[in-house]
């Protein structure tokens, strides 16, 4: 059997995440999908825990993908999960450039037990990536050719709920204070 994995932040999921993941599983076996922290991002909008279990629902009737999360080195995930490959999606060639040096970094670290697959996402999906999705859901953009309904869904519940939660300015503070007062 051949296990491949397929890192990323996934912060959110994209259609174009999903096309990689798609032509993945009609090639292997078996598609590891690994929900990995990326430190290099302060902030996530999603956890991962959160994005893990996004992520299951949208697979829950495919047998031959698995979602798991990872932390540390990505050659130590698929090592850890019998990979024999990392899988990488190509927009650019800009993504074409980096994915070089991370692969010979990959199979060094690896004493070239893993290997990298790339492969280019669907021309309707590459400039897709989940940065321009954030950025285009917090201007108020409809984002529903980027990402599933589900998932523009939870990102609506996210979005409401953390309004709902961030402080008050002093002004509404105060407004809110005086409407107390009228009440007592």
């Amino acid at each position: 059997m051949t296990r491949v994995l397929y890192p990323g932040s996934f912060d959110p999921i994209t259609k174009g995440h999903m096309d990689i993941i798609w032509q993945a599983s009609n090639l292997f076996d078996e598609v590891v999908v690994a929900v990995m922290q990326n430190y290099s991002k302060k902030i996530s909008f999603f956890s991962i825990e959160e994005r893990l279990e996004m992520i299951k629902y949208l697979y829950r009737d495919m047998s031959n993908i698995k979602v798991i999360s990872g932390s540390g080195a990505t050659v130590d995930v698929a090592i850890q999960n019998e990979c024999k490959a990392i899988i990488r999606g190509l927009r650019s060639l800009s993504d074409y450039d980096y994915e070089v040096t991370m692969q010979e970094i990959n199979r060094e670290i690896s004493n070239n037990m893993i290997n990298t697959i790339c492969l280019f996402a669907d021309t309707k999906y590459q400039s897709v990536s989940s940065s321009m999705v954030k950025e285009l859901f917090n201007l108020d953009k409809d984002i529903i050719r980027y990402v599933e309904p589900t998932i523009k869904e939870k990102m609506l519940i996210k979005k409401r709920r953390t309004r709902f939660l961030r402080p008050l300015s002093l002004q509404n503070r105060k407004i809110i204070y005086r409407k107390l007062l009228r009440l007592l």
